[in-house]
């Protein structure tokens, strides 16, 4: 591909497409002192046990009640809680918090055994089938700390089968403003975000280099369509993928976040000849085990790809400055919403590849920013028009 035809743009055509975004500074709410021993309930449970509590009319059973339902979960609902899974006549030692999901604690379990949490069935007396309904905060079960559950699954011997059988996020949602400034402001997901830097730890495959910005990078339908049928997985790759990563190498170290297991980011990067290519190198791999379980009061509950867990771990090189993701599901950087970029996803790639051009528009908008010394002000939702006006520029 002849990159000469990537021209980095004019400083002032950059004018047209950077303006201030709302800022996402955190809110400034009165205290209640009602809402401290609830805050690991989801808003509907705070709003019903409130309004019991408050009401003149309600009964001192329901009264009791909703009390005692706070009191199950407060004291974990920051306090780490260690407990002990047993699995195929082991013991594992399992650190999560109060306000934790069930699906993060089988994250965490997966951790240890690399049994997936879809496969995994826990079991402890008295909590009924609640260990299976992996959206509920582990401060709403009553558990307790130094506890022994025990586990019933088995390893996939076949990683690739078991991915491709997984099921397949397509519902995106759009989310509104109060919603990002309501997910990235709260206290519950900074805390998830501390603890993530603390126990996920970054293995660098290449070193980082002075003075690069950062390119991160989703996988499944943003590199590569890993539901269609074929012989080769070279024959689902997006078209143009080396050539773009050659190009963007020059100026973006760049790091690949995917949703799934790190064997199984490793097997796929591998076959496709990411991870060995001459032309550029690939600074970091992360997987699911970096991700962070969110609430939305509109969409329930998802995970996503905090930037932050890269910052913290490598500051002297990355920050909200100089970092740009691309995924498919905007939820993704519901964290980081000034860093993302809302890539088309690549579906059904027998049919597509011949005309899908994402990576080498995207590869002139790279190039084109390159040059800034900040991101943050950016909206790269007009990313496509930036082209378009470029384009034009060349033409005249």
């Amino acid at each position: 591909m002849n990159y000469s035809l990537f021209l980095i743009l004019p400083r002032v055509v950059l004018d047209r497409f950077i303006g201030r975004v709302v800022s996402f500074g955190p809110r400034t709410r009165a205290p209640d002192p009602n809402q401290s021993r609830h805050l690991h309930e989801s808003s509907s449970s705070e709003e019903r046990d409130r309004e019991r509590m408050a009401s003149p009319s309600a009964s001192s059973s329901s009264v009791e009640a909703a009390a005692a339902a706070a009191a199950v979960g407060s004291p974990a609902t920051e306090e780490e809680l260690t407990l002990t899974v047993k699995w195929s006549g082991k013991e594992y030692t399992v650190r999560v918090c109060g306000d934790d999901t069930v699906g993060e604690l089988k994250l965490r379990i997966c951790e240890l055994t690399n049994v997936l949490p879809k496969r995994q069935k826990l079991l402890y007396p008295k909590v009924g089938s609640k260990l299976a309904d992996d959206t509920l905060l582990l401060s709403q079960i009553p558990l307790k700390s130094s506890l022994k559950m025990t586990m019933i699954g088995t390893v996939e011997d076949d990683l690739l089968v078991d991915e491709v059988d997984s099921p397949e996020i397509v519902d995106d949602f759009e989310l509104g403003q109060d919603d990002v400034v309501d997910i990235k402001d709260k206290d519950v997901n900074k805390r998830k975000l501390r603890r993530r830097v603390d126990q996920y730890k970054i293995e660098l495959r290449n070193p980082c280099r002075e003075g690069k910005k950062l390119l991160v990078l989703d996988i499944d339908y943003t590199l590569f369509d890993h539901r269609s049928p074929a012989e080769n997985p070279r024959q689902l790759m997006r078209p143009y993928l080396h050539e773009f990563l050659t190009a963007a190498y020059a100026e973006y170290d760049i790091i690949i976040w995917s949703a799934t297991s790190m064997k199984w980011v490793e097997l796929k990067m591998g076959q496709l000849g990411v991870l060995d290519n001459p032309n550029y190198k690939i600074t970091a791999l992360l997987d699911r085990m970096a991700m962070i379980t969110v609430q939305s009061d509109s969409h329930g509950i998802f995970d996503c790809k905090p930037l932050g867990v890269i910052w913290a771990q490598l500051p002297e090189y990355y920050s909200e400055k100089n970092t740009i993701m691309f995924d498919d599901l905007r939820r993704n950087f519901v964290m980081n919403p000034q860093n993302g970029l809302t890539i088309k996803p690549f579906r059904k790639a027998h049919s597509s590849r011949d005309s899908d051009q994402e990576l080498v528009k995207l590869t002139q908008y790279l190039l084109a920013i390159a040059d800034l010394d900040d991101f943050s002000s950016l909206d790269h939702r007009n990313w496509e028009f930036f082209n378009e006006d470029n384009a034009k520029r060349r033409r005249s």
